[in-house]
């Protein structure tokens, strides 16, 4: 009578090893990047409420936030307030506006993200009255890749 085989040979284990490995190679630092992007993710989301502000002062062509002005303002209609700083929250540091409706989110060196990596928003009022929207700064310019 002959023995049936029960079991792996040691190659076979080997071979399932090493192809183990070699995903585990590659899988780590792209899971690595991906949570250092999700993490960045809170700076994107804290200028959101400051972009939508700029976009309603183009639109109404009212502003008021302390002297900075995107449109002359026309007309009786109520002024957009577009709040020109906030504080630390979170990972942010600063979030500001600048005259030109720039919007600058610099975030808290912690976790694999620099004070470096700022996150700037550069409107451009087009034809049609609408915005568009320039993303730029630290976040884009990384040398292991962009947050952004």
């Amino acid at each position: 009578m002959q023995q049936v085989q029960k079991g792996f040979t040691l190659i076979e284990l080997m071979i399932v090893v090493a192809i183990i490995g070699i995903l585990a190679a590659i899988a780590v630092p792209a899971y690595q990047n991906y949570t250092l992007k999700a993490r960045y993710t809170e700076v994107v989301n804290a200028s959101a409420p400051f972009k939508t502000a700029v976009e309603l002062c183009v639109q109404t062509g009212n502003c008021n936030n302390g002297g900075v002005v995107l449109v002359p303002a026309t007309g009786a209609r109520a002024a957009v307030e577009v709040p020109n700083d906030a504080g630390a929250s979170g990972i942010v540091t600063s979030i500001t506006v600048g005259p030109a409706g720039a919007i600058t989110a610099v975030p808290v060196a912690a976790n694999g993200i620099t004070a470096a990596d700022d996150y700037i928003l550069t409107p451009t009022i087009t034809a049609t009255g609408g915005v568009t929207w320039l993303r730029t700064g630290g976040c884009s310019t990384r040398a292991a890749g962009p947050l952004c």
